[in-house]
């Protein structure tokens, strides 16, 4: 079977550096997800522009931006960031709300939140980078890069792969650490301390969510570039895609000129705190700092709008799953996960969900006070971020919102908020809020386009 898994794949790396990854799960899946060869072969596939539908008549981003400010409304959350980019071009990437609620300052497209677990596309792609320049195969073992890693079963740490690392089959119980890391002990600490923590299975064999694991990737990072992590991310993602607000670390946020603060509930309202700096001691899984500005230029170059930096076949190399992860559309999932999901997946530093017969790559990321959600529906050529600073789950219904009017699905009440869209329609388009900057329509910044046209990280 996992020959047969290379051969579906190997399509994607013709003619590139972009080596795919082959140890890939070969274990029996539940009935209701696909085969992680069937998911892999649909996902590889990438359908080209001129094949790419636009979205579902009546799609218009200022609808969702109303949605946006009514959330913010009497602080039901305190602030967020919705950005849409679709067709190569950014829709809307805006700020809503304040940045503190003890110092309020406006939202605006340049205020930086901390992404959380959204952190984890950008291990996978800086690898996958590095996989291009010829540094290191998606089979390099971790081992070669770190010789005194060790686990509870002996030859697990000889086996690890880089594509195991950073496709969560390391074969760690769900988590393992995280409980230590957020008390305050250190990465090197956790990483010697995996010697002695339980194994579900070899590597390669099973799906088992991490970020001390995951962030092993760093090292191999660091060894394979001779640059530390951050700064590697920083000079082949930050800088060539113009992501000029985005850092690392707590003193990468605290740093920014206007920053999001962290909230979680107070009585009736909203208490402000400090950024707790346990989950940044793993940059690799919950590293990154950005504004909505950055990710409008991060989505632009997930869906294929920036070769110059992020070529084709490596997109779908780093968006096919390698694993099928059924509990996404069940159990303690939300809502529209249990109704719109018929298979998921994990692939290299994302999700890969089938919504509704749709191809979905998405993430969210969640760590105290700061919530994200990050998704691109290849076939629309659409791509959606959405920010907040809270620990609110109410601004996550306004994704599966903004789907299913691309899709043109049946609507599905997923947000509690309904503004007046005669009201939207007879202003026109609405200008962006004070203190905001419109990237409504901007091009992409450089390449092709711009000359033409308290939870633990998920």
């Amino acid at each position: 079977m996992r020959l047969g898994l290379v051969g579906l794949l190997l399509p994607i790396t013709l003619g590139t550096a972009a080596q795919t990854p082959q140890r890939l799960n070969t274990q029996p899946v539940a009935s209701t997800a696909l085969a992680p060869a069937q998911a892999a072969a649909g996902a590889a596939y990438q359908p080209p522009p001129e094949y790419r539908m636009p979205p579902a008549a009546g799609f218009d981003a200022r609808v969702f931006e109303a949605m946006a400010q009514e959330l913010v409304a009497n602080q039901r959350v305190p602030g967020m960031a919705l950005a849409i980019v679709q067709g190569g071009r950014i829709l809307t990437a805006r700020g809503y709300g304040i940045t503190d609620v003890r110092n309020a300052e406006p939202i605006d497209s340049h205020t930086v939140f901390r992404l959380a677990s959204l952190s984890k596309a950008f291990a996978g792609t800086v690898t996958g980078l590095l996989v291009n320049e010829g540094a290191l195969r998606w089979d390099t073992r971790v081992a070669d890069y770190m010789p005194a890693l060790q686990f509870s079963n002996p030859d697990a740490a000889r086996q690890l792969t880089v594509a195991e690392v950073l496709s969560h089959r390391v074969g760690l119980t769900h988590n393992t650490y995280d409980r230590d890391l957020e008390g305050n002990a250190d990465y090197n600490s956790l990483v010697q301390r995996l010697a002695y923590a339980p194994m579900n299975c070899a590597p390669g064999e099973c799906y088992g969510y991490q970020n001390i694991a995951f962030s092993l990737i760093g090292d191999v990072v660091f060894g394979a570039s001779g640059q530390f992590y951050s700064e590697a991310v920083s000079r082949r993602i930050f800088k060539p895609l113009g992501m000029n607000d985005a850092s690392y670390g707590l003193e990468g946020i605290e740093a920014s000129p206007r920053w999001a603060r962290p909230h979680v509930r107070a009585g009736g309202g909203w208490m402000s705190l400090t950024p707790k700096p346990s989950y940044y001691r793993v940059a690799p899984a919950a590293g990154v700092n950005a504004s909505i500005s950055d990710m409008a230029q991060w989505l632009l170059a997930q869906g294929g709008h920036r070769p110059d930096v992020l070529p084709a076949p490596l997109l779908a190399t780093l968006h096919a799953p390698l694993v099928s992860t059924p509990t996404e559309m069940r159990g303690g999932a939300s809502s529209w996960r249990r109704q719109r999901l018929y298979d998921a997946g994990y692939a290299i530093g994302w999700r890969v969900y089938d919504y509704a017969g749709h191809r979905l790559v998405f993430h969210a990321g969640a760590v105290q006070g700061y919530r994200g959600m990050a998704a691109l529906l290849p076939e629309r050529d659409l791509g959606v971020v959405i920010l907040w600073n809270s620990e609110s789950s109410l601004p996550s219904g306004l994704l599966p919102t903004i789907l299913d009017r691309a899709i043109g699905l049946p609507a599905q009440r997923w947000l509690d908020v309904d503004p007046s869209y005669e009201l939207l329609y007879a202003n026109g388009a609405q200008p962006a809020a004070p203190g905001t900057t419109d990237l409504r329509q901007a091009p992409v910044q450089g390449g092709p386009e711009a000359t033409s046209a308290n939870a633990q990280p998920d």
